[in-house]
């Protein structure tokens, strides 16, 4: 039986490497984005072609996958002018790879039903690596007869798929999972720079720590920076400073809010407004050794 038409809108690191992926795999493609030379290469590898709007896309494909970066884009693919809407097909799906706030996904999902069409929000887990040879963690929810349908694609996609329930399940579990790193690196990263501007030895303080019940992955990456210098993991606060906002909309749309949540997405947020958002969420150390009350 002959594979689905897959069509990929956003190319960036993760982005780029699924359909590379999806290509070495036999996939055919159609692809969209800003960045030429991130379609060129597409195109170079052969099967596939380039679609000059979302409508194109979504009508040229059996499968619709988006890999971008806020709501807000997702929100203007789909209902924009030349729009996914207006272009898909009844029987095919929008997948949405990216992390998005819930009740957006569940309102696009809606509309998607009227014309026949489904939806599964699928954000990631994992590295560009990983998902260049099909092996990323990936949070699928949607409706359970979609799900199962399109299941074999995200298998050929990802090494752990998980089926999470109905849709807008997959963002939330998403954004609960940020919040919960995202807060842990502010927090550590703060121990670190209270340290330092207290005059107690960082590396010395990581020992203690780390032999104890807050001993985490997060905690050595926060050390790797706030001790050795060495920026390894591989996650932008610009990107934290966005899921935090996500997960406050979320909360607030379920009729509560996150005084902790708060605290992380002030910190993330002046980090940002101090021109640091571009780099890794545990250099965060640096504003907070040059906060000044």
């Amino acid at each position: 039986m002959s594979k689905p038409v897959i069509g990929f809108i956003g190319l960036g690191l993760m982005g780029g490497n699924m359909v590379e992926n999806l290509q070495k795999r036999g996939f055919t493609v159609n692809v969209m984005d800003l960045n030429k030379e991130a379609v060129a290469a597409v195109l170079a590898r052969g099967n596939a072609s380039e679609a000059s709007s979302a409508k194109e896309l979504a009508e040229k494909s059996d499968i619709i996958q988006l890999c971008v970066t806020t709501s807000e884009v997702v929100e203007s693919l789909v209902y924009g002018e030349n729009g996914i809407l207006a272009g898909i097909k009844a029987g095919s799906v929008l997948i949405d790879f990216g992390t998005s706030i819930p009740s957006s996904t569940q309102k696009i999902g809606a509309d998607l039903a009227k014309k026949g069409a489904g939806m599964i929000d699928a954000p990631l887990g994992r590295t560009p690596a990983h998902a260049k040879d099909g092996l990323l963690n990936i949070m699928a929810a949607g409706d359970k007869a979609t799900f199962d349908k399109y299941e074999p694609v995200l298998k050929e996609q990802g090494e752990n798929v998980f089926y999470l329930g109905q849709l807008g399940a997959g963002h939330t579990t998403k954004l609960i999972n940020n919040f919960m790193g995202m807060t842990t690196v502010c927090a550590m990263s703060q121990a670190f720079a209270a340290a330092e501007m207290a005059g107690v030895d960082r590396a010395q303080l990581y020992d203690i720590m780390s032999s104890g019940p807050s001993n985490s992955p997060f905690m050595k990456f926060c050390k790797n920076y706030a001790v050795d210098g060495v920026s390894d993991l591989g996650f932008s606060i610009n990107n934290a400073n966005k899921d935090l906002r996500y997960f406050r909309q979320m909360m607030s749309d379920l009729g509560s809010g996150s005084l902790i949540a708060d605290g992380t997405s002030a910190s993330l947020s002046a980090a940002v407004d101090r021109g640091m958002g571009h780099g890794n969420v545990p250099e965060i150390f640096d504003y907070f050794v040059d906060l000044k009350s």
